[in-house]
């Protein structure tokens, strides 16, 4: 039988190089090149009875790091490598020889078996350290992309466009932001983040959408060509997170223990620059929705569109507070009753006694109030024209949290 010698190298060795394609095949790679100066180095070691050393050792870790940055399965490094080594015993001088007793090759055996243990040892530790730097160095460009589209940087839309590409966003089309708040803050990869992008995603790899966390919030950016996608989109995130307290019924769905949550709803817009628009009106939506008290875990940005009117020019609001709301401080209780009479008189549609029922007051009681909240201002709730300007104000002041204190 052919023997290898044991100090040959793999390129000047026909049966190495042989036995190196073989166990390629065996490992489903086209070539064997990873496996760099393994088969003389091995056949050395068993031939001089000695282990490998530790420069052998440190040029296979870096076997696994190369395998890893090309993307390489490790069952496949492995496969290769283990391989190579069974194939390698029968050519070796201590087996292949009759005349060698056989303790020789019980002990070449022993060393090889070792070197081999050794050598996967090496290359798994190669391996997943090149992993984990891959991974931590995709998780930073994706946290650095994130901030460039949501806050905006110093590169151009095109460059964003290109770089979106690379998340699973397309962004030619229109996309629009969701932003959740909840007690418990969110953060990458965490398993509550892990869950609500399936909820999302579902088994689509390739949707178009990116879900990620900002500031402790869940931020999700999404195609939303139509109003249908973007409901698609709040439905999966709601039937995942706790429904609110005072709903009944039993939940049957897991849901993400996250606590009092609230969803802001952007409006779609185009482009890397409509993602920030986008993004900025959710927050905007989730910001209003608490200054000017309503109700609901789910804050669309198009039902405050009066609101962001309001809020922009912050000194005429207060003007008009100040000449409407103002004197209605002298009322006994202060101002704040006679506000949410206008509030429910406003909700009623001018219905009066709606308007009462939903204060549980009598109407009589319910009119008084307008009627003296028409001498205090001067403007009678019930003229369209001036309705509209008391409206107007209580508005505002629910947004700018008048009067003080409240």
């Amino acid at each position: 039988m052919t023997t290898v010698p044991g100090s040959q190298h793999l390129s000047q060795d026909p049966a190495l190089d042989g036995i190196a394609s073989a166990a390629a095949g065996d490992a489903g790679l086209t070539d064997a090149d990873l496996l760099t100066d393994y088969l003389p180095v091995l056949a050395q070691a068993v031939a001089a009875g000695n282990r490998l050393s530790r420069s052998n050792l440190a040029s296979f870790r870096d076997a696994g790091r190369t395998a890893a940055a090309r993307g390489i399965a490790l069952r496949s490094v492995l496969d290769l490598f283990l391989s190579a080594s069974w194939r390698l015993w029968r050519y070796l001088p201590a087996v292949a020889d009759p005349a060698v007793d056989r303790t020789a090759v019980v002990r070449a055996a022993e060393l090889m078996l070792r070197a081999a243990d050794d050598v996967v040892g090496a290359l798994t530790e190669g391996f997943q350290l090149a992993r984990r730097e891959l991974v931590a160095a995709q998780a930073a460009a994706r946290r650095e992309f994130v901030d460039d589209l949501l806050l905006g940087g110093t590169q151009e839309l095109a460059v964003l466009v290109e770089r979106a590409a690379s998340f699973g966003l397309t962004l030619a089309g229109p996309h629009a932001v969701v932003v959740v708040r909840a007690d418990q803050s969110f953060t990458d990869a965490s398993p509550v983040t892990v869950m609500l992008e399936r909820a999302i995603l579902g088994s689509k790899a390739d949707a178009d959408a990116l879900v990620t966390t900002k500031d402790g919030s869940l931020v999700v950016i999404f195609a939303a060509p139509d109003r249908a996608a973007v409901e698609q989109v709040i439905n999966g995130l709601t039937g995942s997170l706790p429904a609110a307290a005072t709903a009944s019924g039993v939940q049957l769905r897991r849901t993400a223990q996250v606590g009092a949550w609230r969803m802001g709803v952007g409006l779609a817009h185009q482009g890397p620059g409509g993602v920030r628009l986008s993004y900025d009106q959710a927050r905007e939506a989730l910001r209003l929705g608490s200054r000017s008290d309503v109700s609901g875990q789910v804050l669309d940005a198009a039902d405050f569109m009066v609101h962001r009117v309001l809020t922009r020019d912050e000194s005429a609001i207060r003007e008009l507070i100040d000449a409407l709301l103002t004197p209605l401080t002298v009322a006994r209780g202060g101002a704040e009753p006679l506000l949410r009479t206008l509030e429910a008189y406003f909700a009623a549609g001018g219905n009066a006694s709606l308007g009462a029922r939903s204060l549980h007051l009598s109407v009589r009681a319910f009119t008084y109030r307008l009627a003296r909240i028409g001498r205090l201002t001067g403007r009678d709730p019930a003229d369209p024209a001036q309705r509209f300007e008391l409206q107007t104000a209580v508005a505002g002041a629910r947004l700018l949290g008048w009067p003080e204190g409240r």
